[in-house]
């Protein structure tokens, strides 16, 4: 059949009735605690400190339990509900994301997890020129009924030199660079920058992106007049965090990858 303008039209097909298997009943009687998508890249928006707007990447995750009476869940509504809040994640919209998931998924709960690369501008010691340093965050976000979970990660490189090293040798002290790992639960938000310069000021150094040789040498001789094991920099955290009036619930970790040994140091703090 030809339309006015001489095309042939195609009249669409009646849509087949497709088969759902995810809403068919399961007999194994077992609920899944958390089932969903993950590995997922999309853009966001961070608002730091300055209250300048962060444009990002994160790697997502996106789960919800599942009843033990249905075989499966609907793995493309997740898709969906993350594209419904527009080409960019916004951080205030993870609440909205989360009921939004039960909505559409029936569940009880839901959970949503968010890592991404998360940038400061650093003035070097002495010669205050600046550069970026990237630190890696991370959002954990769990929604029972209307109660909201939420804890915030960080993970912070720092410098390390060995007391017990700088304490028997005649002509310095070996040193490494390591990750302290913090994660918080909170009464109040709090910034990413604080929980980081709070980790770094434990540290026997913070790290720069840019060093000049006037630069080196401060940092050099601040690390070697500050030197702590594996033990003494998540203790250090962990006083610092113990002193945070909004801070309910923490746990560091920190890794040291030796400079000298061919293995890591490593030690942990679980508080709340």
């Amino acid at each position: 059949m030809k339309d006015s303008d001489g095309m042939i039209e195609l009249k669409p097909k009646a849509l087949l009735k497709l088969q759902d298997k995810q809403n068919e009943r399961d007999h194994r009687e077992l609920r899944i605690d958390k089932v969903g998508v993950r590995g997922l890249r999309f853009p966001i928006q961070i608002r730091d400190k300055a209250h300048v707007t962060q444009n990002t990447i994160a790697t997502i995750g996106m789960y919800v339990d599942l009843p033990k009476e249905f075989k499966g869940t609907h793995m493309s509504r997740f898709i969906e509900v993350l594209n419904a809040h527009g080409n960019m994640v916004h951080v205030e919209n993870i609440t909205d994301i989360l009921h939004a998931m039960q909505r559409k998924l029936h569940a009880a709960t839901a959970h949503l997890e968010m890592e991404f690369p998360f940038f400061l501008s650093k003035k070097a010691p002495v010669t205050r020129m600046e550069g970026l340093m990237d630190y890696t965050a991370r959002f954990d976000a769990t929604a029972c009924g209307k109660e909201i979970d939420f804890v915030l990660t960080v993970i912070v490189g720092v410098t390390t030199l060995c007391p017990c090293s700088k304490a028997i040798s005649q002509y310095g002290a070996h040193n490494q660079r390591g990750n302290v790992t913090v994660q918080i639960r909170s009464k109040r938000a709090i910034w990413i920058e604080d929980l980081i310069a709070l980790v770094e000021g434990a540290a026997s150094s913070e790290l720069y992106s840019l060093l000049k040789r006037q630069d080196e040498k401060a940092v050099t001789e601040r690390a070697y007049e500050n030197p702590v094991f594996v033990e003494d920099l998540v203790r250090n955290v962990a006083l610092r965090l113990n002193a945070h009036s909004d801070v309910t619930w923490y746990k560091v970790e920190a890794e040291n990858y030796e400079s000298i040994h061919n293995h890591n140091a490593y030690a942990s703090i679980e508080k709340g």
